[in-house]
């Protein structure tokens, strides 16, 4: 390919002799089939080598793997990522990570270079629980966009000026910087799609029964990318919510 590397049949076969094991996969049923079982990642890998997941799974899963690395004399990190496609091609990934202050401070080096942060969060788990944080952040925000823009758009307003202006105030986010405009001009082939972000508020909803929290609104945007998802939006950037509202 493009940028060389090779291939093994078995994760077990592809971890031998590394260090250092950076994995991401679809979810928590991906992460187990990769890691655990004879032709897995554990059973490959040497004793104190590090397991690094950039996997948006469940905290659950991840303390779950911690324990089984441990017990097979490895290390595992769980280190969802935010920063989209572009953050992962130019190097410049948000890494959120929970585990064991000595495997993140050896792997830390390592991963500066395709992440412009790299922060130890707290113990197992508190990696994917800070991604959950930053999904919430995200679902209100775009909600909150779409309906501003779409609201302005019927008022007869120059969107693009609109958000020139607000974006040096108090309304200004990464959201609005990056997706106002595509919003405006009824784009949505990039970033990211919104069958994955359905997934991380599932992920969400879940620990917030676990863990008593209230997301009334996470939880109504939730069900709008569920109506997207119908309108053939699987695939669309998580800024088509707006689609539902023209």
């Amino acid at each position: 390919g493009e940028f060389g590397g090779s291939h093994a049949a078995t994760p077990k076969q592809a971890v031998k002799d590394a260090d250092i094991v950076f994995a991401c996969v679809g979810n928590d049923d991906d992460l187990r089939s990769i890691t655990l079982g004879a032709d897995g990642a554990f059973a490959g890998m040497k004793a104190g080598a590090i397991f690094v997941d950039h996997t948006t799974a469940s905290a659950n899963v991840a303390r779950e793997l911690y324990a089984a690395a441990k017990q097979a004399g490895l290390q595992f990190i769980d280190a969802p990522v935010s920063g989209g496609q572009a953050g992962a091609q130019n190097g410049a990934l948000t890494v959120m990570c929970g585990g064991d202050q000595a495997a993140f401070d050896t792997v830390r080096p390592v991963a500066m270079a395709f992440s412009r942060a790299f922060t130890l969060m707290g113990p197992s788990g508190a990696g994917q629980l800070t991604k959950m944080v930053n999904q919430i952040c995200i679902a209100g925000l775009v909600q909150g966009l779409s309906e501003a823009i779409a609201f302005g758009q019927n008022a007869g307003l120059d969107m693009n000026q609109v958000l020139d202006v607000i974006g040096k105030g108090a309304a200004q986010s990464w959201q609005l910087d990056n997706r106002g405009k595509t919003m405006v001009a009824d784009q949505f082939d990039f970033g990211f799609a919104v069958d994955w972000m359905r997934k991380d508020l599932g992920l969400v909803l879940d620990e917030a029964k676990r863990n008593g929290a209230r997301l009334p609104v996470t939880a109504l945007v939730d069900q709008f990318y569920g109506d997207v998802q119908r309108m053939g939006g699987k695939r669309w950037d998580t800024s088509s919510l707006i689609k539902r509202l023209k």
